[in-house]
């Protein structure tokens, strides 16, 4: 009985997991600074800032899905007057669509390509919790210069392992997320910021990640923050001075 409604669960949640992982808000992003463009590829929805350095980040946020909840963050970079192109995900932020692992990573690559094409400058990807796993995928595939992850997991599926008390890393159907698998593929400097209080997404997570690219020979700093939880990391003192220090010496 007990093994008859496990199985049942781990079914349901088989089909059901992508609403969990993509608890998408609808609050739609509209700051006067930004101007809005859409990524003909693909038609992806992207916010630019258009800065006067050298260097161009490319933002991936979390999965809150709007951008309007990632100001603090956005902010970093307008504050250093960098050019910013802060992809839009389908399903949240008033973008339609419906948003998926495959397809989330195809757009991330067209927002690159479409930003490359027009940018003479360096690429610096700068992630956020389900953004870190963007930023490394682009990273994995495409040349970048920096790479910045704010609470970054190894593997989304061990997160959910935990959540749901299924093997989510072993059932057919599930969107993995794997950033393990594209560290050997990387090879830019990364700077990590963790908060040593998050809940959603535990310290240890980024530990194991930065032991994983210390190994690969990746140059990595880290950041342990002190009171940092999952949603209030952007917002900790230091943190857009870890991000400007960090650059200055990964683009000289």
């Amino acid at each position: 009985m007990l093994a008859g409604t496990y199985l049942i669960y781990a079914t349901f949640m088989v089909f059901a997991h992508p609403r969990f992982i993509y608890p998408f808000g609808a609050d739609r992003f509209d700051d006067p600074a930004f101007r809005q463009e859409t990524v003909s590829s693909r038609d992806v929805s992207v916010a630019v800032y258009d800065g006067d350095t050298d260097e161009a980040v490319l933002f991936f946020m979390g999965n809150g899905g709007a951008l309007a909840y990632f100001t603090y963050t956005l902010n970093a970079h307008v504050a250093a007057d960098r050019t910013l192109v802060a992809a839009q995900y389908p399903g949240g932020g008033g973008i339609p669509g419906k948003p998926s692992e495959i397809g989330l990573k195809a757009d991330a690559l067209a927002v690159y390509d479409w930003l490359a094409s027009w940018h003479d400058g360096p690429i610096v990807v700068h992630g956020y919790s389900m953004g870190t796993g963007l930023a490394q995928y682009v990273a994995a595939e495409r040349d970048v210069e920096a790479i910045i992850l704010d609470a970054p997991f190894v593997k989304m599926c061990e997160l959910m392992t935990r959540a749901s008390w299924l093997p989510a890393c072993w059932l057919p159907g599930v969107q993995r997320w794997d950033s393990a698998a594209l560290v050997a593929e990387l090879s830019a400097p990364v700077l990590i910021q963790h908060g040593q209080s998050d809940q959603m997404i535990p310290i240890r997570a980024a530990e194991r990640l930065k032991d994983l690219l210390e190994r690969a020979d990746l140059s990595v700093t880290f950041h342990a923050v002190d009171g940092g939880t999952h949603n209030n990391l952007a917002g900790m003192p230091g943190y857009r001075d870890r991000i400007d220090t960090f650059l200055v010496e990964a683009l000289k």
